[in-house]
Formats: structure tokens, C-alpha cells, sequence
């Protein structure tokens, strides 16, 4: 169903370390993450491959299973080298013969060079829709009951659905896991009327970065942070995560990846950092004077009440730094602990 040539993506984005210092979310914005909810337009690209093989030519490239969900089915997922390696990640929406996937703007180029080099034109094609839609995401612990309020009534988890009396609004419902709960694709000219509703529902309208917090509150992998040209799916809490299947068949990568899961495990993990101090602008991790890894997203979280304001964050660590150990993170002592953390910040290194 797939070109046989293993597939050459564009140059994979530049490495950086994530950095959300303190101000960099309002703090309405804080609050409502951590009470109640926040509605972002979401910095994506959106793909849509339709034609009569587009579930079976996406379910051969995908890291997740497209086609035992289901018409309606709403499930994260990755696009890996042939060795294995993660390329691209986003969500795949399915209605009918046509699979939407959004994927991170910055990796948009590199979805659409896989993806017309590895569909069957016969089959499926692939075009870029970002122009035409605005995609918002809305997270918080409040957000499916404001969602409600505002009179849009969320599909069962990991599902998607076409609003009733509104003509291409598609809503979506994440994995429990997710860093959002739910995904609103609207044509452009409405996203006015999307964000007054939501608005009025008692969201607060929040810059992106309030998703690029929640991402690493939930432990979260980014392409181009947690991830590099060499990182491989379980590296990454892609077993946590449901970004992976082991019984749907084959897939890109798939033999790589499987092998890991039956026969061993992966060297490096994805694990969280709370720090005593801000830390510097260093990426390396030590500990006994041994590098075992590297910082990937650093966070500032707010103090509220009687807890305490403080630096969380996330590293690919070797498998042998255990949860509690005490390392040298970006020049400062954090501790290890697991993912995802809780809000507020709670007993910090």
C-alpha cells in the first residue's frame, strides 16, 4: 500500500531545551489551568488525507491503531523512520474516508514530504487545510463541564464528532492522559463566535503557552525537546501515553519498536525534575559526576496559598536514575520524580 523506499523527511527541527519563565503566563491564565479552564488557538498545522485508502495507508504509517476505533475515532500518534526513530507526532481525527492530522506547525513540512512520498495517489491524497480552519484546544480540570455550558456536548474519550447545526465545527475529546480535553476545528471565519462562547462559559482565553504548560505538567513529549532524530517511542512515555499499539500489525518503524517491547527495554526515560533553584540555561544532567542525560523543558510554576512557587521539569535520563535520586539538572539539585506532576507544586528537591 506504501512506497517500499523508506521515506526521507525534511532536516528534523533544531534541538532546544523549553523554557517558560516566571511571566510568561498570566496569571489568570495559571489559575484557570489549575481551577477551571482555558480555551488557546492552537499553534498547528492540519492535514487531511482523504480517499478510499486513507484509513488503510494511514494505519500502515501510524504508531497507533486508525482502524480498530473506529468512524469517529480520535487518537494520538507518530510517524517514525524506518528505523524507528519518531519523525512527527498529532492527532488523527477519522470521519468516514478521510483521516485529519494535526501535527505541531513547526512540523508540518516534514508530515506532508512523509506523507506524499509514502500514500499511493490511487489510494489516498494529502492536502494542507491549515489556512482554511483555526484549531482550539481547551484544558483544565473544568473544561469538559465548560464545554457543556457552552453548548457543546463532548464526544466519549478519544472520539469526534460533527456539531450539530454547525456546518464543519469538528470537536474532539483527548485520552484521559492528554495535556487538553478537548480539540475544536472551526472554518476560520468562526473562531470569533468560538472563543465568545467559551468565553462566556467561564473559560479564560489564554495565549499558547498555556498549552505549552499543561503539555509539561502532563509529561508530554515535544518533538524538537523530549525527542531528537535518534529517540525511539518508548523512550518517551509513549507506552504511558497510548501513542503506541503492539497488536495492530505492521507500521513504519514497527519492527524496531516491537523488538524493544517483547525482548528488552528502552536505556532512557522521560522522568521529572522539581528544583530548589532557578535553573541556568545548561541542558546537561550529572550525577556522581557522570552525565545520564539531558533537560528538556523547564517550568515555572506559580505559588498558591500555602504551597510554594518553584522550577519543575522534564529529562531523558538512563533507565538507572531512579525516582527520588538527587542529580545536577541545568547547574542546580533536582530531584527525579514521576510523571505527570500535580498542581500545585508540592515538596520541591
Amino acid at each position: 500500500m506504501t512506497d517500499p523506499s523508506p521515506p526521507v523527511p525534511p532536516p528534523a527541527p533544531p534541538q532546544t531545551v523549553v523554557r517558560l519563565d516566571p511571566g510568561a503566563l498570566a496569571p489568570e491564565a495559571w489559575s484557570a489551568l489549575g481551577g477551571s479552564a482555558v480555551i488557546c488557538r492552537a499553534d498547528v498545522s492540519v492535514l487531511a488525507v482523504t480517499g478510499p485508502g486513507a484509513v488503510t495507508c494511514l494505519q500502515g504509517l501510524l504508531t497507533t491503531d486508525i482502524e480498530k476505533p473506529g468512524d469517529g475515532a480520535f487518537i494520538y500518534g507518530a510517524l517514525l523512520t524506518a528505523k524507528g526513530m519518531i519523525v512527527v507526532d498529532g492527532w488523527a481525527s477519522r470521519r468516514a474516508t478521510t483521516v485529519t492530522y494535526t501535527t505541531p506547525s513547526e512540523l508540518a513540512d516534514r508530515a506532508l514530504a512523509l506523507f506524499r512520498r509514502a500514500l499511493p495517489p490511487r489510494l489516498a491524497r494529502v492536502s494542507d487545510t491549515t489556512q482554511d480552519v483555526t484549531v482550539f484546544r481547551l484544558a483544565g480540570p473544568r473544561a469538559l463541564a465548560t464545554a457543556e455550558a457552552a453548548g457543546f456536548t463532548p464526544p466519549p474519550t478519544g472520539g469526534v464528532l460533527e456539531l450539530e447545526g454547525e456546518r464543519a465545527w469538528e470537536l474532539a475529546r483527548a485520552s484521559e492522559r492528554a495535556p487538553f480535553a478537548l480539540q475544536l476545528t472551526v472554518p476560520a471565519r468562526d473562531a470569533r463566535r468560538v472563543t465568545d462562547r467559551l468565553a462566556t462559559a467561564g473559560a479564560v482565553v489564554a495565549d499558547p503557552v498555556a498549552l505549552e504548560a499543561a503539555r509539561i505538567l502532563a509529561g508530554w513529549p515535544r518533538v524538537g525537546a523530549e525527542t531528537d532524530e535518534k529517540t525511539i517511542p518508548q523512550e518517551v512515555r509513549y507506552d504511558e501515553i497510548g501513542g503506541v499499539s503492539y497488536t495492530k500489525g505492521c507500521y513504519t518503524g514497527q519492527e524496531t519498536v516491537s523488538r524493544l517491547h517483547f525482548r528488552g527495554h528502552a536505556n532512557r526515560v522521560l522522568r521529572g525534575l522539581r528544583f530548589d533553584e532557578t535553573p541556568t540555561e545548561r541542558a546537561d544532567v550529572t550525577r556522581a559526576d557522570h552525565e545520564v542525560g539531558r533537560v528538556t523543558s523547564l517550568l515555572w510554576v506559580p505559588g498558591s496559598g500555602a504551597e510554594r512557587a518553584g522550577w519543575l521539569g522534564l529529562a531523558v535520563l538512563r533507565r538507572t536514575v531512579e525516582r527520588d535520586a538527587v542529580v545536577r539538572a541545568a547547574g542546580r539539585d533536582a530531584r527525579v520524580v514521576d510523571l505527570p506532576f500535580e498542581l500545585p507544586v508540592r515538596s520541591p528537591a
